[in-house]
């Protein structure tokens, strides 16, 4: 992955990149605003029906009547009722809204992760991406929610609180509303350090997921080295790192409540001082002031939920923060936007002048390559470690991009096809075989979803498979395991090689396939793999060199390119650099 700079995205921009999430439910999204519209009406009339009733009362009680009473009643009633079913609503179709939107952005998150390059995985750990699709994101429900909800509550509130107490007493409302911007801007830096501290408190989560992945997935070598201890006590360094942050969090949400509660006291003390000297100046009737009360009680809860809401806004941006760094991450192997499908391949394949390096400003791993590879040839590469074999291999299906020069596979630039396209005309058998968590035939079958059993079970017996694989438990229905555990090298090896002969794809690569195998699986899977090769053009990668001596072509690549080439006779013969790694394997 190239090293660049990650800038600290502001909120403003994180909101530009969520809100049109809410376009596909907008419909739900204004039947929500309106149900909040409804309960917040029924809250500012509650105020305005006990000022009527005081003022008739303290004017003249004979004017408040039976009738009076049970009209003001009915109506905060029915205003009630109307409040029940909105809120409702807006529990249940604004939670699932919100459950939706999370829904979308973590398929976008997973979709874009499968598109991003073998140089970005290469950087990054599975625990930290693990954590921003599943933990990051709960938040985003709530969020997605409660944030237009309440704001427009909020600014609702704010408005017609402002409009109906400054016809009660102008300069009055004016000293309340004075105060809240002075709530505001305090308030706003301990929000700041609230979104720093929550987001510390998620990088380190997601640590503890990546050492908690890598323990549990290196189970086996913990036990065989007896370094259970070592793991805890990593594992405790961790877990107190993340009780660390949860402290500064906690502080500093400690700190904002306080300060809101000051503001909540300062709010009343500032309405019963100055309200009853403006009563007794009698600039304002009693009835009013008592309004004014009830008014300021509801103005004091908005601000009381919006601050209080204020935690559940930074947990969701910064999850709306981790989120948008995944998904701002380039998709380095891109189609052009003109890409055809790869028609029916032959298998030549012909490198012109290939050069590669895996960073800006670092050297070349392969230097001006040229390789001309007919129809069916089996090529085998042999060198040093690090001379770039597995990354001459990782070009053809485009992998990486090449810095220079162009690959051609039956004279098309692999460029100018679609990825896909050129991905299916060639499998892979690695030394490192990943088996999904499911059963052996769901594992064969991903060669090519949807394939028949009956194709599944003569890939297995050309892999030479179908017979250990009838002897299991439940024959191709049983589950293997985490990555294939129940099953040994051998097996993983020739169900992956099963994989592509039911793949069929007209080129091959083989990356080090036997070379962590015992001898007599090695015997089993080479047969396996001489069986895969026919027909095909292959590239194999080997350290034993003693497995690729009846090659058509062997390649003897180092840190300068490809220094010779020639049959396994014809470099014996030549007494040079493959002719010494032989001697000293066979030592």
């Amino acid at each position: 992955m190239k090293n660049k700079q990650r800038t600290k995205k502001n909120t403003k921009y994180l909101l530009s990149r969520f809100i049109p999430y809410f376009k596909k439910y907008k419909f739900i999204l204004f039947l929500d605003l309106f149900c909040a519209l409804l309960t917040t009406v029924c809250d500012l009339v509650l105020p305005l029906i006990v000022r009527h009733l005081t003022a008739l009362g303290m004017s003249d009680i004979s004017t408040l009547s039976t009738e009076i009473i049970v009209s003001a009643v009915a109506l905060y009633t029915g205003l009630k009722l109307i409040d029940v079913f909105a809120y409702y609503y807006m529990s249940n179709r604004g939670h699932v809204m919100g459950s939706m939107i999370e829904t979308d952005m973590r398929r976008d998150l997973f979709s874009h992760m499968q598109k991003l390059s073998y140089s970005y995985y290469s950087n990054a750990k599975v625990g930290q991406l693990m954590s921003r699709i599943t933990s990051d994101l709960f938040d985003v429900t709530e969020f997605a929610h409660h944030c237009p909800e309440e704001f427009f509550i909020a600014a609702v509130k704010v408005i017609f609180s402002f409009i109906i107490l400054s016809s009660m007493d102008f300069w009055l409302t004016l000293i309340i509303f004075a105060i809240i911007p002075v709530m505001v801007i305090v308030s706003t830096r301990f929000n700041k350090s609230m979104r720093r501290a929550f987001k510390r408190s998620r990088n380190q989560l997601g640590e503890i997921n990546s050492a908690v992945e890598d323990s549990l997935l290196g189970i086996r070598v913990v036990k065989s080295f007896a370094n259970e201890e070592i793991e805890k006590e990593k594992f405790a360094e961790g877990n107190e790192k993340f009780l660390d942050t949860k402290k500064e969090t906690y502080k500093y949400m400690a700190g904002f409540h306080c300060l809101t509660r000051f503001f909540d006291g300062l709010m009343y003390i500032v309405v019963v001082a100055f309200g009853a000297l403006f009563m007794q100046m009698g600039r304002i009737s009693a009835a009013d002031l008592t309004a004014y009360l009830l008014y300021v009680s509801t103005l004091l809860a908005t601000i009381r939920r919006i601050v209080e809401f204020s935690e559940q806004f930074q947990r969701g941006i910064t999850g709306i923060e981790r989120f948008v760094e995944v998904l701002d991450e380039p998709i380095e192997i891109n189609d052009k936007p003109d890409a055809k499908e790869m028609p029916g391949v032959r298998g030549e394949v012909i490198f012109k002048n290939v050069s590669f390096k895996y960073n800006d400003g670092q050297e070349n791993v392969l230097n001006n390559i040229n390789l001309h590879i007919k129809k069916g040839e089996n090529i085998a590469l042999v060198g040093p470690s690090g001379a770039g074999k597995t990354t001459l291999c990782n070009l053809i299906p485009r992998f990486y991009d090449v810095t220079a020069g162009e690959i051609l596979i039956d004279g098309t630039d692999i460029r100018d096809v679609t990825t896909h396209s050129l991905r299916s005309q060639i499998g892979i058998v690695q030394q490192d075989v990943y088996l999904f968590s499911g059963t052996v035939y769901d594992n064969i079958e991903y060669g090519r979803p949807g394939a028949t059993r009956e194709e599944i079970e003569n890939a297995a017996r050309l892999a030479g498979a179908h017979e250990f694989i009838e002897q299991l438990p439940n024959g191709y229905d049983t589950f293997v395991g985490e990555r294939g555990v129940k099953l040994s090298g051998g097996q993983k090896q020739r169900i992956s090689i099963a994989r592509v002969f039911l793949k069929n794809p007209p080129i091959l690569i083989l990356d080090e396939a036997t070379s962590a195998l015992d001898n007599e699986s090695e015997h089993i899977v080479q047969k396996s793999l001489a069986e895969l090769a026919k027909g095909r053009t292959t590239l194999t990668i080997a350290h034993r060199l003693t497995t690729i001596k009846n090659a058509d072509t062997i390649l003897v690549l180092t840190e300068n390119g490809i220094e010779e080439s020639g049959s396994h006779n014809d470099l014996m013969a030549k007494q040079g650099l493959y002719s010494n790694l032989y001697s000293m394997y066979n030592v």
